[in-house]
């Protein structure tokens, strides 16, 4: 059901959302359990202002499910079990659906052993990377999740496409106050981000992309056929390619250019992740953790602002206030996007309600 709908766009809520991206799967050939979650990652993405990452991707991932060779029935399962080292094989399933499995079974090795780390191959794109992390912070644990991505950047001063912007999420639980909560990639903009303003028809900072011709350009249809730009220069391009095969490798999953491409798509179950849990109790009592984290968030809170900064925020802490807003006020989505949901309900015979 639409809420305030404004010019360009509409807003809907966040049950409604789960329950569109719910039908689709279904409807794609999930089984309920999996496809509620698959259409939770995105519908809670959008929640806290993550759009590049939200419902967005329904029509692609349903047509991964029906055409793109991705199983919608995979079976995740660990294939190596060595004390902290876990391996999972994510049975060519949607990277949600085998990171989550993944990142539950770190934190159960976790509990016995302080640390463990899942790596994940035989996947498939998996969204935003913070719903891993926080899967393992609502466990009282510190989560980091880091995935792979199809090649948008070029090494720095190159032209060719042959590096992921690699993102990787990091949850660290507070105590009254917003978790720490970081998911980044080593881009200043995600390719999914750029699609949104593609489709409001809107301008992107020049500091986002380069053209095919490797200078920096607002047009966001040429950001899309031209190259991602790194954070830092040289260090966020290095920080891609390492968090890539940190990614990859432990797994035996594809890096780089292996993956796939942004014009032909992906390689089905090639993707890999890696999902660690940290046991706080194993280090030092959780309490004095909470307390400490708490003081960081709000001696960030406290600081001194730039002229014209309403606030400052802590990593998480502006997703956070976005998401009560949200949940008020409704999650807000282009006429683009609806459009894109109603297409990829009518293409699977999906029954939705938007």
């Amino acid at each position: 059901m639409a809420l305030y709908p404004v010019a360009g766009e509409t807003r809907f809520r966040f049950e409604d959302l789960h329950d569109a991206g719910t039908a689709i799967f279904r409807a794609a050939g999930m089984d309920e359990a999996d496809a509620s979650l698959l259409a939770h990652t995105l519908a809670w993405a959008d929640l806290r202002g993550i759009h590049s990452h939200g419902v967005l991707r329904i029509p692609d991932y349903a047509a991964k499910l029906t055409s793109g060779g991705v199983d919608p029935k995979g079976r995740p399962k660990v294939v190596s079990d060595r004390g902290a080292a876990l391996v999972v094989d994510g049975g060519n399933s949607m990277g949600q659906i085998g990171a989550c499995f993944a990142m539950d079974k770190a934190i159960e090795r976790a509990r016995e052993l302080g640390v463990a780390v899942a790596a994940l191959g035989g996947s498939n794109h998996c969204g935003a990377m913070a719903y891993f992390a926080l899967r393992a912070m609502e466990q009282g644990m510190i989560g980091i999740a880091a995935t792979n991505a199809l090649p948008t950047i070029a090494p720095w001063g190159g032209l060719d496409k042959i590096v992921g912007i690699n993102p990787v999420g990091i949850a660290i639980p507070t105590g009254s106050e917003d978790p720490l909560v970081l998911d980044c990639a080593f881009s200043y903009s995600s390719h999914g981000k750029i699609r949104v303003y593609q489709q409001k028809g809107l301008p992107v900072p020049p500091t986002w992309a380069f053209d095919r011709q490797g200078r920096p350009t607002t047009d966001s249809t040429e950001a899309l056929a031209g190259l991602l730009q790194p954070i830092g220069e040289y260090k966020g391009v290095g920080l891609g390619i390492l968090f890539g095969v940190l990614s990859t490798v432990l797994s035996g999953a594809s890096y780089g250019t292996d993956l796939g491409n942004m014009v032909d798509g992906a390689r089905a179950g090639a993707d890999g992740q890696f999902l660690m849990a940290i046991n706080i109790g194993h280090f030092v009592d959780p309490a004095t953790l909470r307390r400490q984290t708490d003081q960081v968030v709000r001696q960030i809170r406290e600081s001194r602002r730039a002229d014209g900064v309403e606030a400052l925020y802590a990593p998480g802490g502006l997703e956070a206030a976005i998401e009560e807003r949200y949940r008020g006020q409704g999650i807000p989505l282009s006429s683009a996007t609806v459009e894109g949901l109603r297409a990829a309900a009518a293409a699977v015979k999906a029954e939705i309600h938007l």
